[in-house]
């Protein structure tokens, strides 16, 4: 019988997370075409094929849906595999963070959430608080500690790792990402990131590399 019970919980809750997924997917969509403004829980309810009833079993609001579309944007940055070894030289480091960075920024619809995000910011200050602690700090953070261990092998002169490992982030996006995140112009080509990825390493290493 628990056996039983047990098996039933389980049935019920992959439904509940692939119709939770269902919801999210239509709701992307919706948010991606309209913006958070022009979404309404009907449109989403729409897209994702369900009843609203069954929409609002699993999120209160449209709000609700939109932290939840975040969440998902936060897990997909953390589980890239940014490789910050701190035996690894830090030229080939660089070039592969930077590469693999812009990469992330600028895939398909990689622009959507953030312009997102940007456009809400000022009145759900929260929402872009939680969205630039999980997905941007962090990886300032990772990229910071990997400077400071190659600063303790005499590698690299920074004062400041944090305000460095932004420097090197905006680098990798010059003339890349304010483009395609405003729709100016489509995703780089891997020529173009290459190329932009390589100014910027040398660029970083000429102003910390350890003389």
């Amino acid at each position: 019988m628990v056996a039983a019970e047990h098996e039933h919980l389980h049935v019920v809750s992959e439904e509940d997370s692939s119709k939770r997924r269902q919801i999210l997917d239509g709701a992307r969509k919706v948010f991606m075409d309209l913006g958070f403004d022009g979404a309404s829980m009907g449109e989403i309810a729409r897209a994702a094929a369900v009843s609203k009833g069954t929409l609002y079993v699993y999120f209160a609001d449209k709000s609700a849906l939109f932290e939840a579309i975040l969440e998902q944007e936060a897990l997909q940055h953390g589980q890239v595999a940014f490789n910050f070894d701190p035996a690894r030289d830090v030229e080939t480091t660089l070039r592969d963070f930077g590469q693999a960075y812009i990469h992330l920024l600028c895939r398909p619809g990689g622009g959507s959430a953030i312009r997102t995000v940007m456009a809400i910011a000022e009145r759900m200050p929260d929402v872009g608080r939680r969205y630039y602690l999980r997905v941007l700090d962090k990886t300032i953070n990772r990229l910071s500690e990997y400077l400071k261990a190659h600063i303790a092998s005499d590698d690299l002169n920074i004062d400041d790792c944090n305000l460095a490992a932004s420097q090197f982030m905006e680098l990798c996006k010059a003339s890349l990402f304010l483009p395609f995140v405003f729709q100016a112009a489509p995703a780089p080509s891997e020529e173009r990131i290459a190329e932009v990825i390589d100014s910027a390493t040398r660029m970083f290493l000429a102003a910390y590399r350890a003389k």
